[in-house]
C-alpha cells in the first residue's frame, strides 16, 4: 500500500513540474545515491527518468504524523497506530478557581486536571451496530466483558508485539520520504535490555526515528478506566476530600524559636497532615492550652454572617470538652494567610517532603514570618516517611548530601550526624 502511494504521489509532483518547474534547487545528481530514490527507479524506471528530465515539484512529499490523538480529533481511523484504548479516561486542564470546575488529578507540575469517561469513537460505533446502548453507565466488569466481544481484543498498543510494530515501521519507512510517528507502548517493568534491543531493531530496519514509551514515565492526559490501574500516570492525588470535613482528628505540635514559643494544630484526615496552623503561645493574642495536651478536634462551624470559624476542642483530664474558639482570630493575619497557602497544597495531595523544600525556599522580609516558616517546618517534618531523601541539603557535620528523614529529623547516611527542626 505505501509503495503505491510513495510512487504515484512522486509521478503526482513529476507531472505538476511539467506545468509549473521543479523547484529552486532540485539537483538530481545530488539524489543519485539516495536510497529512497532507488527503490522510485527500480519499481518504476519511467518515472526515475521522468524525473531526471523534468525534475520534481516538491523536495519531499510524504510523512505520516501522530495519529493517535489526531484521529480521536477529527473521528477517523488511527492508521498506522493501534487504537491505544477501546475504553478510557481523559483529562482536560482547568483553573481550580472556576465557579464549574471539577478537580479529579493534580499532577507533579501542580496544574489541575478534571477527569472524564470516553469511548474510542470506532468501539462506540461497533457498540452501536451491535445493538448496544453506549450512553448507559457501564461497571468496569462489564465493560470488559465489552471489550473480550470487540475486534479491539486484544489488538491495542499495548497489546502488539512490540518487536513487529518496529518491524512494521521499517517496511512502511522504505516508502515514506521522511519520517514516521509510531510509539512502541512498553510496560512499566520493561528492562533497559529490551528498550536497547527495540532501538537496534529500528536501526535494522531503517527507521529514521522510533519512540519508545515506558508505561508511567511521563504524565499525560490519557489514562486507564480500570479503577486499580493507572496507564502513563503517576497519580499523586491522595483520597483526602476535596470538601473539608467539619470535624478533623488534630495532633498538638510545640516547638521554640530562640525565646520564643511556639504551637502548631496539624489537622489530620487518615493520620496525615490535611491542615495546618501555627502561633505564638502565651502572648496576649496567643493560644494558650495545658502542656499535657498532644490531640483534639479542629472543628470548622460558620456564624451567622457566613464566615468560617475554625475552634480547637480537647477533653481536660476530667473527660470535660473544653473549646478554644477562632483559631483564625488568635494568630496573626499574616501567619493565617500562609496557612491557608499551605494548607491547600496539603489538601490537594502534595507529598509532604516537597511542602517543606517549599517552604524553606520562600525568601520572606519579616523576621516574625521567618520564625514562622521554620516553626511550619518543623511541624510537618514530623510527617514526612522515614527513609525519604532529602535533596538540597547538606550534612552540617561532613558536607554530605546523602541525608533522609528520620523521625522528623534530619539524618546523615554517611556520618551518622542528626538534626532535627
Amino acid at each position: 500500500m505505501h509503495k503505491t502511494l510513495g510512487i504515484e504521489t512522486y509521478r503526482a509532483s513529476v507531472n505538476l513540474t511539467k506545468e509549473r518547474g521543479a523547484f529552486s534547487i532540485f539537483d538530481s545528481e545530488r539524489e543519485k545515491n539516495n536510497p529512497f530514490i532507488l527503490r522510485l527507479k527500480e519499481a518504476d524506471s519511467k518515472l526515475y527518468y521522468e524525473m531526471l528530465e523534468y525534475g520534481r515539484r516538491n523536495i519531499a512529499l510524504l510523512t505520516i504524523a501522530p495519529t493517535g490523538t489526531t484521529s480521536l480529533m477529527t473521528q477517523t481511523s488511527s492508521g498506522i497506530e493501534p487504537v491505544f484504548m477501546p475504553v478510557y479516561k481523559r483529562r482536560k486542564k482547568v483553573n481550580p478557581n472556576d465557579k464549574d470546575s471539577r478537580l479529579d488529578f493534580i499532577d507533579e507540575v501542580g496544574d489541575s486536571w478534571e477527569e472524564y469517561v470516553v469511548f474510542h469513537h470506532q468501539f462506540k460505533q461497533w457498540m452501536e451496530v451491535n445493538g448496544i446502548d453506549s450512553s448507559k453507565n457501564f461497571s468496569q466488569e462489564e465493560l470488559n466483558i465489552l471489550i473480550k466481544k470487540s475486534p479491539y481484543y486484544k489488538a491495542t498498543s499495548n497489546d502488539v508485539d512490540w518487536m513487529s510494530k518496529v518491524t512494521m515501521q521499517g517496511a512502511v519507512q522504505k516508502w515514506v520520504d521522511h519520517s514516521i510517528s509510531v510509539t512502541i507502548n512498553l510496560p512499566n517493568d520493561v528492562s533497559e535490555d529490551l528498550v536497547g534491543e527495540l532501538y537496534l531493531k529500528a536501526w535494522e530496519v531503517g527507521c529514521k526515528g522510533v519512540t519508545v514509551y515506558r508505561d508511567g514515565s511521563r504524565t499525560g492526559v490519557l489514562i486507564s478506566n480500570n479503577e486499580d490501574t493507572v496507564v502513563g500516570q503517576q497519580n499523586i492525588l491522595t483520597s483526602f476530600p476535596i470538601k473539608r470535613p467539619e470535624i478533623l482528628e488534630a495532633d498538638v505540635v510545640r516547638f521554640q524559636n530562640q525565646k520564643e514559643k511556639w504551637i502548631a494544630f496539624i489537622g489530620l484526615v487518615d493520620d496525615k497532615p490535611y491542615e495546618v496552623f501555627t502561633g505564638l503561645v502565651d502572648d496576649e493574642d496567643g493560644i494558650l492550652i495545658p502542656r499535657w495536651v498532644e490531640k483534639g478536634l479542629i472543628i470548622k462551624s460558620r456564624k451567622e454572617d457566613e464566615t468560617s470559624r475554625y475552634d480547637f476542642q480537647y477533653k481536660n483530664k476530667r473527660g470535660y470538652k473544653t473549646t478554644i474558639e477562632g483559631l483564625s482570630h488568635k494568630f496573626n493575619p499574616e501567619f493565617w494567610n500562609y496557612a491557608k497557602l499551605f494548607s491547600g497544597t496539603l489538601r490537594h495531595g502534595m507529598p509532604i517532603d516537597k511542602i517543606v523544600e517549599l517552604i524553606q525556599s520562600l525568601q520572606l522580609d519579616s523576621e516574625s514570618i521567618n520564625t514562622w516558616k521554620n516553626g511550619v517546618v518543623r511541624a510537618l517534618k514530623r510527617y514526612v516517611e522515614d527513609g525519604t531523601k532529602a535533596k538540597g541539603q547538606a550534612c552540617d557535620n561532613c558536607n554530605s548530601d546523602n541525608l533522609i528523614y528520620q523521625e522528623g529529623c534530619l539524618t546523615c547516611q554517611d556520618c551518622g550526624s542528626s538534626k532535627c527542626g
